[in-house]
């Protein structure tokens, strides 16, 4: 198979980490770079060996070698990139939320229709291996007829402090679990009523924890806290419990799958998103983006998730804040 020339467009934390991972990935070429951050460009670009490094993404979308680019820049910034990207004819791994506004992510959507480039946006948690036997249990039948979902996605202090002046924990992070609850239930919200609470001085506040009814009936609860003690021990308390007429399923993933106690005392690193392992990045992120490639490089479109339902997680998310904005209950039917 000929190899896949990508690029990253947006070199934070979490460019970095798509870098890493497209680096453990056999069919992909890292082929571009681009950043406004001279330094972090030219120390990316030394370090993962890249030969074409871009200050403007209007540039590196002209480079007729390239094919496919991760969009990795802040969500709020989503829009003009990916639509450039999909107007150039690249496939483009947007990562989530999709956007920042509904009326962005139906440019984006509508923009997808009409590309000859593929868009899929980096929901994650379908890759976590967890979940997805999960969602094979639910299709097999199962538990049968879904009536509740709880989640809880909670992170410590200092994690939260890092991000609150970008983006707040409702559409930050229970953007996951909302798709999640969506992909599992074969549904959508139709009306959702949430709460936020602010401890500390940031532009959003420290928790979110929202109530959807679905169409199809189910009542949902997401919680999101992003101020667990700063001597937690992992960096994610992540669960999602499923109930329907015929049985449940519970799913945790945290600690104590892998505790380390030394000196300094214990910590539960990662094993399942962006782990190292011999050397290298593995886990979900990495299979999500060798998946996005495979389809890249065998002409056939991402069926994982498409970006309807991207866009369907945003627009619950959003209407979450309204009402926690409002304290009233949104209907989005």
């Amino acid at each position: 198979m000929q190899r896949v020339k990508h690029g990253v467009l947006g070199l934070g934390w979490f460019g970095e980490k798509h870098c890493e991972a497209l680096a453990a990935v056999p069919d992909v070429e890292l082929h571009a770079l681009c950043t406004r951050d001279p330094k972090r460009l030219s120390d990316l670009a030394g370090r993962f060996g890249v030969g074409k490094a871009f200050a403007d993404y209007r540039e590196m979308l002209a480079d007729p070698e390239l094919e496919s680019v991760s969009v990795t820049t802040m969500w709020d910034q989503h829009s003009g990139p990916a639509l450039a990207a999909l107007a150039a004819g690249k496939h483009v791994f947007l990562e989530k939320p999709m956007a920042s506004t509904v009326e962005d992510c139906d440019a984006i959507v509508d923009a997808a229709r009409v590309s000859t480039g593929f868009l899929m946006v980096g929901h994650i948690c379908r890759f976590n291996p967890r979940y997805a036997a999960a969602k094979q249990e639910i299709a097999a039948g199962r538990i049968g007829r879904i009536i509740s979902m709880y989640a809880r996605r909670n992170l410590p202090a200092w994690v939260g402090a890092s991000v609150l002046d970008k983006i707040g924990p409702i559409i930050g992070d229970c953007v996951h679990d909302t798709d999640l609850m969506f992909w599992f239930s074969g549904s959508r919200a139709v009306t959702a009523f949430a709460q936020t609470v602010k401890v500390r001085d940031h532009a959003h506040p420290d928790l979110g924890q929202v109530m959807y009814r679905l169409a199809s009936g189910a009542s949902c609860i997401l919680e999101s806290v992003w101020c667990l003690p700063d001597t937690t021990p992992f960096q994610i308390d992540e669960r999602l419990e499923v109930i329907g007429t015929e049985g449940s399923i519970s799913i945790h993933d945290t600690h104590p799958n892998l505790m380390i106690v030394d000196r300094n005392g214990s910590r539960c690193p990662d094993t399942t998103y962006w782990p190292t392992m011999h050397g290298r990045l593995g886990g979900a992120l990495r299979d999500e983006l060798a998946y996005f490639v495979r389809c890249v490089a065998s002409g056939v479109e991402p069926a994982v998730i498409t970006p309807e339902e991207s866009r369907e997680a945003v627009r619950a998310c959003l209407a979450a804040e309204r009402s926690a904005a409002t304290g009233q209950l949104v209907r989005m039917e």
